[in-house]
């Protein structure tokens, strides 16, 4: 689907026609530019590969300033490709904020907030063992049994316990578009979105 890349900036809210207090997430998108244009012919599939947020040269490896260099663009941070532009674009074509003008709902794919390591009632609403009375001293946010007896003797694959938490790659799917404001490049989206203030996420129709 159509695309661009964005920075998340943070929360706010806005009103509706009807008057209600709307939370809405605020993402700069774009500007994008095309590094690159895959044709069915060359490459097998058929997508356009956008940069976005200017870089150092120093910063950037030979290889990819001279991927940069043959589309005529200075060095980007982030790259991302995204199938089904309606318009034929060329190497070192702007894509703005404007491709949602008509948008109704996007999907939104980030990275979520990481939250190191968590037990089971954080990490998969365990409701903890028992009461907290009748004796009981240190097993509250316990897990409690994980399966193993004499037959089979082993814990199942995928058995949910303690572990790493967040840092993940999520997609929030059918977001309402609330406003486009062009002149700063700034999306409106209904509700949260994944990630952290000031990471990048991938927005597409």
């Amino acid at each position: 689907m159509p695309g661009l890349l964005g920075k998340k900036i943070g929360m706010t809210s806005v009103f509706s026609a009807e008057g209600k207090n709307v939370p809405c997430t605020v993402i700069e998108a774009g500007p994008c530019v095309v590094t690159q244009v895959k044709t069915v012919e060359k490459d097998g599939y058929a997508a356009v590969q956008l940069g976005f947020q200017e870089k150092k040269e120093k910063r950037t490896t030979k290889a990819l300033l001279g991927h940069f260099k043959k589309a005529g663009v200075t060095p980007k941070k982030h790259l991302a490709e995204f199938k089904g532009f309606e318009n034929d674009l060329n190497l070192g074509d702007n894509v703005t904020v404007d491709l949602f003008n008509d948008a109704i709902f996007v999907d939104v794919i980030g990275t979520s907030k990481g939250k190191g390591f968590q037990g089971v009632v954080k990490r998969h609403g365990f409701g903890g063992v028992g009461e907290s009375t009748h004796g009981q001293h240190n097993r509250a946010r316990k897990p409690g049994s994980i399966g193993a007896c004499s037959y089979p003797a082993k814990v199942f694959k995928g058995m949910r316990m303690g572990g790493q938490m967040g840092g993940n790659r999520v997609t929030v799917q059918n977001l309402q578009v609330l406003k486009v404001i062009s002149e700063h490049n700034l999306l409106l989206i209904k509700g949260s979105v994944p990630g952290y203030k000031g990471s990048i996420v991938l927005i597409e129709k």
